[in-house]
């Protein structure tokens, strides 16, 4: 049960629709399900306001797809696989059932799988995600179709890095009106200062293992982002753009 269920069956009770026995039945469902090779999480969505998540990499497609069904069969809505390839997205397609195959679509990209469609925006504001290179889609769209996912309204600034500032510049009025920005960048990272200094919301920083040698697989944008001078800038793992989408969703959607 997810948390806006939930919600929505306490206020039935109290106007009446609902016994309170039945709301119990209801809100006994078991907080785990164990498959034996996972232990879901049922009541995630409850008490944090955002349902398991599934990280792809190293499961199977029988795993996920096992996973998912679990999740789905006890009323979550919506279920989001992080980091699978399209060879365990297909096979996992044929594992599910037909109801839930139908629901599901693969985005190659951000290499996500989602189950159940992206909702209707409900977020108090827009998220931005501004990506320095092309070389840095894939870890900006998982960042994008993550807050997508959660319910936010979501403005693409692709290729936007330090390089050409005036294709960032070009952008100030959407910068300025954004409600959280997060900003992609490899090489030197320094697009996460750039645009500390032009915004009034929070930055979530998202170093990448695009570049170099010297790069050393992101650390290099990885401390710079850590050091910035800018205020207001918050650094996420190497290429965790899940974490930074699923970040920004909790700042938009927070209670004013």
């Amino acid at each position: 049960m997810e948390e806006r269920e939930a919600r929505e069956l306490l206020q039935r009770v109290a106007s009446g629709e609902v016994v309170p026995d039945e709301a119990l039945v209801k809100l006994k469902t078991a907080p785990l399900d164990d498959l034996g090779y996972a232990k879901v999480d049922l009541q995630r969505g409850v008490r944090q306001g955002v349902s398991e998540v599934v990280y792809g990499a190293g499961k199977t497609a029988a795993q996920i797809a096992g996973i998912v069904g679990s999740l789905r069969a006890t009323g979550q809505e919506r279920v989001l696989v992080t980091r699978l390839d399209a060879a365990k997205a297909a096979e996992m397609e044929r594992l599910l059932s037909p109801d839930d195959a139908a629901a599901f679509a693969y985005h190659e990209t951000p290499r996500i799988g989602l189950v159940g469609g992206v909702p209707a925006p409900d977020g108090n504001g827009r998220i931005v995600v501004a990506c320095a290179g092309t070389s840095d889609l894939p870890v900006a769209e998982e960042a994008a179709l993550t807050a997508e996912a959660l319910g936010n309204e979501v403005q693409r600034l692709y290729d936007v890095g330090v390089a050409g500032i005036h294709r960032l510049l070009a952008h100030a009025d959407e910068l300025a009106s954004a409600q959280v920005i997060v900003a992609v960048a490899g090489m030197e990272g320094a697009l996460a200062s750039v645009v500390g200094g032009l915004a009034s919301c929070p930055v979530i920083a998202v170093p990448t293992s695009v570049g170099y040698g010297a790069s050393f697989g992101g650390v290099a944008a990885l401390l710079a982002m850590l050091n910035s001078c800018a205020s207001g800038v918050s650094v996420v793992n190497i290429d965790n753009g899940f974490g930074a989408g699923y970040q920004a969703s909790l700042i938009n959607h927070l209670r004013c």
